[in-house]
């Protein structure tokens, strides 16, 4: 079997549908991959050729946290122009052969397009329950709420997606000879989206209109060795506190303020320096600032993880059995600092609050004994067979 994954967006939105391919090949099918093209060097590194679709999302340096690079919205019309039918031309070109297409991701304009073009089956995958329409929670990310207030807010989202989307997907399906859409957000879920989140940290939540399928997460393991400087630090005392913000435009400044925090609760620093580029304030002993790094070999020998509540580092944490504090940005993050909070397995705090002093208190509640129990017993019920659910599902609509 022949199948196209496609991926569009941030690291957080491409690991899953890589480690899926990874799954799928070791099955014996053949993949192909589209993903930005920033991400095109590390896809081959793992053993697999993809075509580029989209654009690096990739702050410039200097910029994080400012609002000099703010487009303008004739700026965003024609970018979003350019996406869709970059992403259009990129899948038809891709699917060429396959016998089924997957994409993960709610930005996936063209995948079921090309799909209904070629007559093949595909589904979209979203990697966090909050991004499906449901009674349950609004679109904003926090679950809660009035279940007809939440509705109605979503039919608000859906009118958004419209006015944004709609006048550009059907200029790109009449160019394939299909029949114009009516509503962006139903067409690119449609009937039967997956939902690729672990059902302990993430349930499925009621989706009425839609059958989803919850597959559990798809992770991509990870064998590379931590670099010998952060070994060496790692082995000379205490386990200490891992902040990172992954591909979050936080203000450079946040480096300084975590450092602080940090050291007021007693404890030694690992700051991931991310999109952001956050750094050292000094040279002390007591912190070490890091790039890229192996989590899952990582998060099980420190004692607390700070980040931004993405799906995938919320995942690696609660699976090292590490408590948490979750910074969240926007979207879906909001929603894992919700479940964090309700697991008991960690503290969360408003970005807007990020100082010395609230992170010191998140931090506090986080390293609590009774958090860090709560962790560790909930890391062995994290299923790890999300992208072996996920590939039978495939295996069985190709057949």
């Amino acid at each position: 079997m022949r199948v196209l994954l496609t991926g569009v967006g941030t690291r957080g939105d491409v690991q899953p549908v890589v480690a899926l391919a990874a799954e799928m090949r070791r099955r014996g099918h053949d993949v192909r991959l589209c993903v930005p093209p920033n991400f095109i060097d590390w896809v081959g590194s793992l053993g697999f050729t993809a075509a580029p679709i989209g654009i690096a999302m990739r702050q410039p340096s200097g910029v994080a946290g400012t609002q000099a690079s703010l487009p303008t919205p004739e700026q965003i019309r024609a970018l979003v122009e350019h996406l869709v039918r970059d992403q259009y031309d990129a899948t038809a070109s891709a699917a060429e052969g396959c016998d089924v297409i997957v994409a993960g991701g709610a930005h996936q304009y063209a995948a079921r397009s090309i799909a209904e073009r070629l007559g093949i089956p595909s589904v979209v995958a979203v990697y966090a329950p909050v991004t499906l329409p449901s009674p349950d929670h609004g679109p904003d990310g926090e679950p809660g709420g009035d279940p007809e207030s939440n509705l109605r807010r979503w039919q608000d989202e859906s009118r958004s997606w419209n006015e944004r989307v709609l006048e550009r997907l059907n200029e790109n399906r009449e160019r394939l000879g299909l029949g114009p859409l009516s509503d962006v957000l139903s067409h690119i879920l449609g009937e039967s989206p997956w939902l690729a989140a672990d059902p302990v940290l993430g349930p499925l939540p009621a989706t009425p209109g839609l059958q989803a399928t919850q597959t559990g997460a798809w992770l991509l393991p990870d064998k590379t060795p931590l670099v010998p400087e952060l070994e060496a630090f790692l082995a000379a005392g205490e386990p200490p506190v891992y902040v990172g913000f992954g591909s979050m435009p936080v203000d450079p400044q946040a480096g300084r303020i975590v450092i602080e925090a940090v050291r007021a609760a007693g404890r030694r620093v690992v700051l991931s320096q991310g999109w952001a580029e956050l750094g050292r304030v000094d040279d002390a002993f007591d912190g070490i600032a890091i790039g890229d790094v192996n989590q899952q070999a990582l998060f099980p020998r420190v004692a607390a993880v700070v980040h931004h509540g993405g799906a995938g580092t919320t995942t690696t944490a609660a699976r090292a059995g590490v408590p948490q504090v979750i910074v969240p940005m926007f979207s879906d993050q909001l929603y894992w600092a919700w479940r964090v909070r309700a697991l008991g397995i960690g503290t969360s705090m408003a970005r807007g609050a990020l100082n010395a002093a609230s992170l010191l208190a998140a931090l506090k509640g986080a390293l609590d004994q009774g958090v860090a129990a709560r962790a560790g017993a909930l890391a062995g019920t994290v299923a790890e067979d999300g992208t072996a659910v996920a590939a039978e599902l495939i295996e069985r609509a190709a057949a």
